[in-house]
Formats: C-alpha cells, sequence, structure tokens
C-alpha cells in the first residue's frame, strides 16, 4: 500500500492531551511518520500468525513450533503501536494519551468480555470437563493477569488458566501497552529523537541479559510469560517504527534500508516457517536454552525484517503475496476475535465428543464465532466517531480497525 499523509504540525497542548515541545523541523523530528497509513502487508503477515497459532493449539504434531506465531504478533504490536504514536507526534508535537488508551479499550476489552461470558454460561449450564475451574480462568483472563499467574509456576501449569489459557500473551501485550507508549512520550518530550532511538534500543537489549541471568530449567515459565523477558520482541518492532520514522525519504540510510530488507525479507520468512515447521519452541528439548535466551530476540528480528520490507517496498513480490484481499481482510478484521475463540471452541467440541474433525470443526466454529463478533461487536464500537487527530493506521496478538476507520488493532498472541 502506498503511503499517505498529511503534516498537521502546530498542534497545542488541550485537555487530555500530553504537551511535548515542538521542534522546527517536519515531523518534530520524525519526518517519515508524517506519511505512515495502513500496511496491507502487514494485515497479511498477521492472518498467517493466528493460522499457525490456531493450528498448533488445535493439533501441535502439524505445526509443532506454531506457538512461533505469538512472538510474530508481538513484534508486530511494538511496531504498529509505536507507529501511531509517532505518527501523533509528528502531526502536532502532541500525544493524547486519554484517547488512545480509550481507544486500546475499545478495541480489546468488549470482545474479551463476551469470550468470557459466553464461557461463564456455558460453566454454569454444563458439565462438560473442558469448563471445570472455570472461574478463576475466566476472571484472569478478563484482566489480563494469566501470564502473571503462569510465570508463578515452575511445575506443570494449574488448572486456574486452563480454559482461557490463550490469553497470557494478551497480558503480556496489555502489560507492554500500560509501560511503554509513557515511556515513549517522556522520551519524545525531553530528549532529542535520536536519544529517543538510542534509549529504545537499549530497552530492547535488556532482557536478554535479563533472561541470560534468569535462566534455569525451573525459571522456563518465568520466561516464557514474563512482560520482562519478552519485552524485546515488542521494543523491536518498536525500535524499526523509530528507525523508518526517523530518517527522511531521501535520506540514503533509509534507501540502504528499504534495499536490505528487501533482499533478507523473503530468507527471513522462509527461517520464521522452517522454526513454525521443525522446532517444538515450548517443550524441553536441545533448542530450549538458545530458544529461552537469545532466541526470542532473533525471531523478534527475523521478524522486524519483513515488516521492514512490507513497510518500505510495499510494490515488491512479498508485499503483493501478503497484501492479498482475503488475507488482508481476515488480519485486519477477524484476527483478534480468532484468536480469542479458537481456544474455548476447541475445549468445548472436544468435551461434546468431537474427534475425528475436531481441528476442522473447530477452525469452521471460530470463524463463525470471529465474524459474529467483529460484525456485532468490534465493528459498531470502533467505527463509532471519532476526533479529527484519530490514527492513520490500527496487535500477538499475536498483538495490533476496519478499513475506513483508523483505530489500534490489538493482534492475537498466543
Amino acid at each position: 500500500m502506498t503511503r499517505t499523509g498529511t503534516d498537521r504540525s502546530g498542534a497545542t497542548g488541550t485537555l487530555g492531551v500530553v504537551p511535548v515541545r515542538v521542534g522546527r523541523r517536519a515531523g518534530h523530528g520524525f519526518p517519515s511518520a508524517l506519511t505512515g497509513g495502513r500496511i496491507d502487508g502487514v494485515d497479511g503477515l498477521r492472518a498467517l500468525a493466528v493460522a499457525v497459532v490456531m493450528v498448533y493449539h488445535l493439533d501441535a504434531d502439524l505445526l509443532p513450533g506454531g506457538a512461533f506465531g505469538v512472538d510474530v504478533f508481538f513484534t508486530i504490536s511494538g511496531f504498529v503501536i509505536t507507529r501511531l504514536l509517532l505518527a501523533e507526534f509528528a502531526r502536532g508535537g502532541t500525544v493524547a494519551m486519554g484517547p488512545f488508551y480509550r481507544r486500546r479499550w475499545l478495541r480489546l476489552v468488549p470482545a474479551l468480555l463476551a469470550l468470557c461470558a459466553v464461557c461463564a454460561v456455558l460453566a454454569l449450564t454444563t458439565g462438560l470437563p473442558g469448563f471445570d475451574n472455570a472461574w478463576a480462568s475466566i476472571g484472569l483472563s478478563a484482566t489480563f493477569l494469566v501470564n502473571l499467574v503462569r510465570a508463578g509456576q515452575p511445575g506443570p501449569y494449574s488448572d486456574d488458566t486452563a480454559l482461557l489459557a490463550h490469553t497470557w500473551s494478551l497480558g503480556v501485550e496489555e502489560q507492554f501497552y500500560l509501560l511503554w507508549p509513557p515511556v515513549l512520550v517522556l522520551l519524545l518530550r525531553w530528549v532529542r529523537p535520536r536519544t529517543v532511538l538510542i534509549a529504545a534500543a537499549v530497552l530492547c537489549a535488556i532482557p536478554v541479559f535479563w533472561r541470560w541471568y534468569l535462566w534455569d530449567p525451573s525459571a522456563a515459565h518465568r520466561i516464557y510469560n514474563g512482560t520482562d523477558t519478552r519485552a524485546d520482541q515488542l521494543l523491536a518492532g518498536a525500535l524499526l517504527a523509530i528507525v523508518v520514522a526517523r530518517l527522511d525519504a531521501e535520506d540514503r540510510r533509509l534507501a540502504a534500508l528499504r534495499r536490505w530488507s528487501g533482499r533478507l525479507a523473503w530468507p527471513a520468512l522462509g527461517v520464521l516457517g522452517l522454526l513454525v515447521w521443525y522446532i517444538p519452541g515450548t517443550h524441553t528439548g536441545v533448542w530450549t536454552v538458545p530458544l529461552y535466551t537469545v532466541g526470542f530476540l532473533v525471531t523478534a528480528v527475523l521478524t522486524a525484517t519483513v515488516l521492514a520490507a512490507l513497510d518500505l517496498s510495499p510494490r515488491a513480490p512479498l508485499a503483493r503475496v501478503l497484501s492479498l484481499a482475503p488475507l488482508v481482510w481476515v488480519g485486519r478484521n477477524l484476527s483478534y476475535a480468532l484468536y480469542l475463540w479458537h481456544y474455548p471452541l476447541g475445549r468445548l467440541l472436544a468435551g461434546l465428543g468431537v474427534d475425528t474433525w475436531h481441528t476442522p470443526a473447530t477452525l469452521a466454529a471460530s470463524f463463525a464465532a470471529a465474524t459474529a463478533s467483529y460484525y456485532l461487536i468490534e465493528r459498531p464500537l470502533t467505527r463509532r466517531k471519532r476526533p479529527k487527530r484519530a490514527e492513520a493506521e490500527a496487535p500477538s496478538s499475536p498483538e495490533n480497525a476496519p478499513a475506513a476507520a483508523p483505530a489500534v488493532r490489538g493482534g492475537p498472541a498466543g
């Protein structure tokens, strides 16, 4: 998709807006942030990521490394959220944090609460084994705390999170959203754009050293589920967004980034595909130590390489493939709800005795539920009238709005 946008810099601080020092340069030091728009290829990549995660959850033998789709969503979420914030800052020198968090809530929470309500009804009205101990799981999921509980369990995960265990990644993303935007706004307010870039790079490196320090077989759950230990995957996407926004369209460094990301995007996507096909990322084995120390950052760098190519080379073959209309529509509109619904629906159908056709039946039911969620819950809320300063592009999202209404997309993660 072609990058479009206008420079609307010069806005002053108002109620609900964090005032930031206004620079004289175009975009307040982030000139390319002014030309940001939706990237169809990113939505296509989002659709592929949710597909591999769903297949993995339903039949891990088909895609042993399908959990890596979560890693992809983390990096997409960091990239998209940071890009939105930088675009708003570049337009007016301010970031309206209140409206930002209100859009996040409308985008993510109502659909999640609808899922929790359905699970509560099934727990009350059925005796299906898959809905045992449902109340703890529902409460933790509704408050985005599943990952924190799982991180504190060194042995097998308890039944307290079993029904909605996949929402651990939503907890990671939401906790990141609470922390990173205010930090970024403070950096934008008080330091030079170049220093913002350096600070993001340092923050991205810290979780790697932290994982090395924490590593022990008994700490695997702590590392896998912790927001602090997975933050580099989201920050890698954020760092890419800052790098691209910092460089003017005529900057030779941007041209070099475009050239090299275009050359490396296919190999990077190929390596990600091999990880999904071959590496059982959530099971103990020969890959456990490298994955749980530096491997998370490696997958983030591979994903960021693909994202850079999709952003900077929208007419390249890879971008054209990932911009196919069905992929884009699913990634843009259904990915979050697909991720929400597939896991409990899989447990429901298993409890009802669906065995031979369990995976295709669950996928079909998930698409039906996600479509209903989109048209009945998500679309009506995200298409409400917005102020003129609404973002130009809509995570995990794995994790992340409808095409005509810019809003933050939460990618499925899981």
